[in-house]
């Protein structure tokens, strides 16, 4: 790069992918895009969490041919900062690496997908991937943020949630105790058990982690399609779930009566399933009825990138 020309960084950190954009910071222009693997401080530790911040960094400064000094405003939005505590511990730990010395912001990667839906000053954004979270803003700043911690913080569904919920029906439909479904048999099938039961004992003595049943959510979705009514509930409490948490966080910033965008993502909030969209659209009806949904069509790295730029062309 020529003598003088600086840089802006952008990252959108996850659990399974950390993807980031190197762009000019005049024009914009991307230079590069990287991706490397999940950086959740709650899974690996800080430590660990910005050593591969670091790394997907690094590559991606020198395919665009940039040293990290270059870099004059950088901006990680990052899974699991949810607490004010890890935001400074993230902030600390990340402002002691080279490119991000000259300017850094770093929040919770909720912004970045809300900017890659939306370029509406007053929005939310409900993200339902592993887990639920969301954030509504305005204009004039004001934010409203849920903790995202899970049942503790008063959360309910994403993948992890939901394949509880599975397996708590497949339990009790096995046993008797509660209504017969289909979910019995695939909870069986998807976990290569002959029964609920072992499935059951296997996760209680550590041979079977229940994140062995997330990625298989999207089967459930098909299940209750076919007809399963216990599967179907599942589904549309979800839709139902993503509405309340909208409509809650419209209302804490005085957004309720407003014509505004919220914006779906995660892998369960972007896949559009019919049952959870017409149990997600007929329940913000009655709580916001101004309110228009949509699902984001660029990955959540882009709208970090219009963050990183709008903060660098502020300052």
């Amino acid at each position: 790069m020529g003598v003088g020309v600086s840089v802006v960084v952008a990252v959108d950190g996850g659990g399974s992918k950390t993807d980031v954009i190197v762009a000019d910071a005049a024009s914009g222009t991307v230079l590069s895009r990287g991706r490397g693997p999940g950086c959740s401080h709650h899974a690996i530790g800080i430590d660990a969490a910005v050593a591969v911040i670091d790394a997907a960094v690094r590559a991606a400064l020198a395919e665009a041919g940039a040293e990290p000094d270059a870099v004059a405003h950088a901006g990680c939005y990052l899974t699991a900062i949810d607490l004010d505590e890890e935001q400074r511990a993230m902030t600390v730990a990340l402002r002691a690496l080279p490119w991000a010395a000259r300017a850094l912001a770093v929040e919770n990667d909720v912004f970045a997908l809300l900017r890659a839906g939306t370029d509406a000053p007053d929005a939310a954004v409900v993200v339902c991937g592993t887990g639920i979270n969301g954030a509504a803003i305005t204009a004039d700043g004001r934010t409203a943020r849920i903790l995202a911690l899970g049942v503790v913080s008063g959360d309910w569904g994403g993948a992890s949630g939901l394949a509880d919920e599975v397996l708590w029906h497949a339990a009790r439909a096995e046993d008797g105790r509660g209504e017969p479904t289909m979910l019995r048999d695939a909870v069986a099938s998807w976990t290569g058990r002959p029964d609920v039961h072992t499935v059951a004992v296997d996760i209680h003595t550590g041979a079977l982690s229940r994140s062995a049943l997330w990625p298989r959510i999207p089967d459930l979705m098909t299940i209750a399609r076919a007809g399963d009514a216990v599967a179907r509930s599942l589904v549309e409490r979800q839709g139902r779930e993503i509405a309340v948490l909208a409509s809650s966080l419209l209302g804490r910033v005085g957004l309720l009566d407003r014509t505004v965008p919220v914006v779906l993502g995660g892998g369960i909030g972007s896949s559009g399933d019919p049952l959870m969209m017409a149990a997600l659209d007929a329940e913000l009806a009655v709580r916001a009825p101004a309110a228009q949904t949509c699902i984001a069509t660029r990955p959540p790295v882009d709208g970090a990138l219009d963050l990183v730029l709008q903060a660098a062309r502020a300052g």
